[in-house]
């Protein structure tokens, strides 16, 4: 059984699933599905795909993670980032709404999915390390300020194109006179009311008498009466006859893909984005499965991980829908309904497609106008100035990488951003450690530490110079490594003994043996000794297959003090 447990981590849970947490799955279960049908229709439409779509992504995507992903708590179904990055790498193959569009946004999600499951065979995940958190969070806010600026055309019944800022402004810039006043107006009550029951509804069931568990179960659910409310506006004044989009007939078969619309080209040219999706998506889906778990004392594989959602996605394609992933609004409104387990994603995806078979029909008044506000609303918590104004004031590199790939974000595209972001990170990252910190310390008074020179004051001893390097020796940073040192004994002529201390050094590569070896002689041409000290385990069984040890003129000590301690008497004596 635990054998088995290691691939199919439900058998976990499932384990000790009683009668009691499958009440309470259900009854959270019926919240949620009620709460999330709305949202997933608009990821549908921000996807450029028909809305249904979002119902289709939130069934075998949902189960199949319940079964295989390791967070008891994440809940997996269209999220607002893989959709817009969904018709970002969608759009330059097909005219959204068409047959090509749909069979390409397919065909992506189950790219998307290969690419989690071959990173999970191969362990690959540390890849997504190489998105720091200025990348991250500059990526996010762009992305999602495109998204607003992309929904402006549904809240204004308008028509606008483009992807990215300056065609979008442009293209929306022309068509302003086209306003459609009731979709407008629509647009305006839909947002205030959003953001009125967001802030005040909780309180109104409060007031009305209602129980703490009501008011926890149904405090959220506000936006579905004003879904509910808008469709019933629409459809008892005939709006749409004066211009307002509606989501209209709503067909239960799901989208095929047509095989005669792919090709091996289009398959080269969507390689990029659909692992780009992939990687965002399972960063995005870990960290909020981690920082649910943390809550929750529970263990995230996150191996495993790329497992759940590398079938989420597969099962999204078979279910003629685009890519999903863990989002972070899904899974904090799956925690408020009460959710105890992974069963409720299941129970929400049969849920839904019950939905699906009996009441799509009551879709057919929705106006677009309706889930472009919650889009949008949902979106501008995503921009986040606080973030770039702590980053100032901690590291305006850092800083200035997260503008330089926001403006990238904006201006060129999601894709051509992260990349941008990923390689100046790479580049920040290797400046840094090929500039490592290089101190003098000498030792506190009446203590066995050791301190910068420069920081404290410190004994040191006229003809023994120790040298702490704060870093790594590696290819970028041997050369100047190996300079600084012949630098430093350059300008104190009275040295005798060199000690390089090694605390922070993990790993040294060839290059940096290469320029130690070197750094032996020329000392040894000074009449200089080089020892080293605090040399860790790993990085002495690699030294111990070279020759430097025995070409080492001095000695290796134990410690900095024992070093300082037999070199001083050593000076004493002679």
């Amino acid at each position: 059984m635990t054998k088995f447990a290691k691939y199919l981590p439900a058998l976990t849970w499932l384990k000790s699933y009683q009668g009691a947490d499958l009440k309470s799955d259900t009854v959270a279960s019926i919240v949620f599905t009620i709460m999330v049908i709305p949202q997933s229709l608009a990821y549908a439409m921000l996807a450029g795909l028909p809305a249904i779509t979002g119902l289709y992504a939130s069934i075998l995507p949902s189960i199949l993670y319940s079964l295989f992903g390791t967070s008891r708590s994440l809940a997996v179904g269209p999220v607002a980032l893989t959709s817009v990055m969904t018709a970002s790498a969608v759009l330059p193959f097909a005219v959204s709404g068409s047959e090509q569009y749909a069979t390409v946004a397919i065909l992506l999600a189950f790219m998307s999915g290969v690419f989690l499951l071959v990173l999970s065979l191969l362990r690959l995940g540390f890849l997504t390390n190489l998105l720091s958190h200025p990348v991250i969070s500059g990526f996010i806010s762009a992305s999602a300020l495109l998204i607003v600026i992309g929904q402006l055309k549904y809240l204004l019944g308008i028509q606008s194109e483009g992807d990215t800022l300056l065609p979008l402004v442009h293209s929306l810039y022309l068509h302003l006179n086209n306003i459609n006043f009731p979709t407008f107006i629509l647009s305006l009550a839909s947002i205030t009311s959003l953001l009125l029951m967001r802030r005040y509804f909780s309180t109104l069931l409060e007031s009305l008498g209602c129980s703490a568990q009501a008011i926890q179960l149904f405090g959220k659910s506000g936006p579905v009466l004003v879904v509910v409310a808008a469709t019933a506006t629409v459809a008892l004044l005939s709006l749409e006859k004066m211009g307002v989009s509606i989501i209209g007939s709503v067909p239960i078969k799901p989208l095929g893909i047509n095989m005669e619309g792919i090709n091996w080209k289009i398959v080269e040219e969507l390689l990029p984005s659909a692992f780009l999706i992939s990687i965002v998506g399972f960063i995005g889906s870990v960290s909020v499965a981690q920082s649910f778990a943390a809550k929750r004392r529970q263990d995230i594989d996150p191996n495993q991980e790329l497992v759940g959602l590398g079938l989420a996605n597969i099962g999204s394609a078979m279910c003629g829908a685009f890519p999903v992933t863990g989002g972070f609004s899904r899974t904090v409104l799956n925690a408020d309904c009460g959710s105890k387990s992974p069963m409720t994603g299941i129970i929400s995806a049969l849920l839904i497609l019950l939905t699906l078979l009996f009441l799509t029909p009551l879709f057919y008044y929705l106006p677009k106008a309706i889930l472009a506000s919650i889009i949008s609303i949902s979106m501008l918590q995503l921009v986040s100035v606080q973030d770039l104004r702590n980053l100032w004031r901690f590291s305006k590199k850092e800083a200035s990488l997260l503008i330089i790939t926001f403006s990238v974000v904006m201006i060129e595209g999601m894709e051509t951003g992260l990349i941008v972001g990923v390689i100046l990170s790479i580049l920040c990252f290797l400046w840094h450690t090929s500039h490592p910190h290089i101190a003098i310390v000498g030792r506190l008074p009446g203590t066995e530490h050791f301190r910068n020179v420069q920081r404290f004051t410190v004994e040191t001893h006229p003809s023994i110079l120790t040298v702490r390097i704060d870093e790594n020796l590696f290819f970028a940073n041997a050369r100047v490594f190996e300079e600084r040192l012949q630098s430093l004994v350059s300008q104190n002529t009275a040295v005798k003994h060199l000690i390089l201390m090694c605390t922070a050094v993990n790993m040294i590569d060839a290059s940096a043996l290469q320029s130690l070896e070197k750094i032996v002689d020329r000392l040894a041409d000074s009449d200089v000794k080089l020892h080293l000290s605090e040399v860790k385990g790993p990085v002495m069984d690699r030294l111990k297959d070279s020759k430097l040890l025995d070409n080492l003129t001095g000695q290796v000590f134990l410690t900095q003090y024992q070093a300082i301690q037999a070199l001083e008497d050593k000076q004493t004596k002679s």
